[in-house]
């Protein structure tokens, strides 16, 4: 029963958060956004103090039924583990402490020194968002193009076409790697990775030691048929000593069903209930209770103390605006300063909480998100507006985020943030270049920051007619007109750039903030 109870939730959990991962219509954020932050690493970088709590009183009480049900990158190593066919796969394996530890000490660091993006390649959440935002929600995508084509063939518009393009070739690769090398793991040795690589597993094993609900073994009805041992894709269970390593047990229930002859029980920790606390002592505690439950206790306050540190070092949110015109291919302008999403705050905000999930840029549907490839910000958002715009309707990315790297912001608000401010290039501009009237990016600016004024010296307006220096009225279509930026109510949200006709690179692009402000 336990194992059946288990394994119906973590599928329900495993399609809603993938579906969560690949949805672009914004309608599965809205109903399942809290399954993204109740996660470990993103509860931990928002301060989400009750989706925290909840996953540690869970452990306390059962064990680590949280890798197990809740983290989808552990149900994927399951279902991939489930593929290879067959019983007793498994064997009992020692722990590898050393290496666990030294990985949760450098996940700790990554986010003390402001590298999530680091830690986020092994964090779980963030490399099965990265996983499915990379490889498979592309595929989800075309799939909705092929019935969008047959609904239109149908006169029917009950989908719609969206773009797809590879925004990132390393986080592709990365993606595919990373699957690749938890595929291996998964399919020789079952929880490998969730009990040696992970750090939210390593963490969270130190509190499941103490957990009230144990699985535990009766050595009386036992009759060493390591049945249970041998299908433990925990690889925990040592039938030697009769014990369990409750730090790497996911109470999957795979044991308990294995055995014929009532040996195994999902019950009551046996110390609570006078039994002698040698024969359910894992190896790996060697070192003792005390001892472990100081680790455990250090680890969550180094990453408690991390979190609170960095809230208190984010600034103030800022906003953003933009048009509803056609998206035209550019390529990318060299910026001075990197553009963060709006609700960012600001480019350290953004990299101390990012763990480049890939979800907002996933989720983006102007397609001015994509991965970073400079290595102090790898993989994380940054914008760019080659082919689209932030839109004054869109606020997914502040939606979608659950670290709070970006945080919600209304559509209110957007558009009082100034992500950057437009910077005109005269040598590109067509009114210059090609001595041809333009004025493209003044007609969409949503903000109203674009002036345009005469090119050419002493030209100025006398009500509906344009005149010389000597005064003498001239042509309208001999005037040339540039644009003139005015920062002050530039909010940044690239119209301007992505409509320009100028090409290859755009006469007027856009330079963002190190620190969003507001207007």
């Amino acid at each position: 029963m336990l194992k059946k109870i288990r394994l119906t939730l973590a599928i329900i959990f495993w399609v809603l958060i993938t579906w969560l991962l690949v949805d672009f219509t914004g309608t599965a954020h809205a109903y399942l956004g809290w399954m993204a932050k109740i996660q470990f690493v993103p509860a931990l970088l928002a301060l989400n103090i009750g989706a925290l709590l909840f996953v540690v009183t869970l452990t306390l009480l059962f064990g680590r039924i949280y890798c197990s049900v809740i983290c989808p990158l552990g149900v994927m190593q399951d279902a991939i583990a489930w593929l290879r066919r067959g019983k007793n796969k498994y064997s009992y394996s020692p722990a590898r402490n050393t290496l666990r530890y030294a990985l949760l000490v450098l996940a700790c660091a990554t986010l003390a020194l402001n590298v999530a993006w680091l830690g986020g390649l092994i964090f779980p959440y963030s490399t099965y968002g990265r996983i499915v935002a990379t490889c498979l929600a592309p595929l989800y995508k075309l799939a909705n193009n092929g019935l969008a084509a047959i609904a239109e063939h149908y006169g029917s518009y009950a989908f719609y076409e969206v773009d797809v393009w590879l925004k990132s070739i390393s986080a592709l690769v990365i993606a595919l790697l990373t699957w690749a090398i938890i595929a291996v793991l998964a399919w020789k040795n079952g929880r490998t990775w969730c009990n040696t690589i992970c750090p939210v597993g390593t963490l969270l094993g130190l509190i499941s030691r103490h957990s009230y609900l144990k699985m535990t073994i009766d050595a009386d009805k036992c009759k060493n048929c390591r049945k249970c041992e041998r299908n433990c894709k925990a690889a925990c269970i040592d039938l030697d000593t009769h014990t369990i390593d409750y730090s790497r047990c996911v109470v999957c229930g795979n044991c308990e069903g294995q055995c014929k002859f009532d040996a195994l029980h999902f019950t009551a920790s046996p110390q609570r209930e006078g039994a002698t606390s040698s024969q359910f002592t894992p190896p790996s505690e060697g070192t003792g209770e005390a001892t472990s439950r100081r680790a455990a206790l250090t680890s969550i306050a180094l990453l408690a103390g991390t979190a609170i540190a960095k809230a208190q070092a984010k600034v103030e949110p800022k906003t953003t605006d933009g048009g509803l015109d056609e998206i035209i291919k550019k390529e990318k302008p060299k910026r001075d300063k990197l553009i963060t999403p709006p609700g960012s705050l600001s480019i350290r905000n953004l990299r101390t909480h990012c763990t480049a999930c890939q979800l907002c840029i996933d989720a983006c549907p102007n397609d001015v998100l994509r991965p970073s490839s400079s290595l102090d910000r790898f993989m994380q958002p940054e914008v760019s507006y080659e082919r689209g715009y932030c839109r004054p309707e869109c606020t997914r990315c502040s939606e979608v985020c659950p670290t709070s790297a970006i945080q919600p912001v209304t559509v209110e608000e957007r558009t009082a943030i100034q992500v950057g401010h437009a910077v005109w290039t005269r040598d590109l501009c067509v009114p210059v270049k090609d001595e041809k009237p333009c004025g493209l990016c003044a007609r969409k600016c949503p903000a109203q920051a674009i002036q345009m004024v005469p090119l050419q010296a002493g030209v100025h307006q006398d009500g509906w007619r344009w005149r010389d220096a000597d005064n003498q009225e001239i042509p309208r279509e001999k005037v040339l007109l540039i644009p003139v930026v005015n920062e002050e109510k530039c909010i940044g949200c690239g119209a301007c750039e992505n409509l320009c006709p100028s090409s290859p690179i755009s006469a007027i692009h856009v330079e963002g903030h190190e620190v969003h402000r507001e207007i």
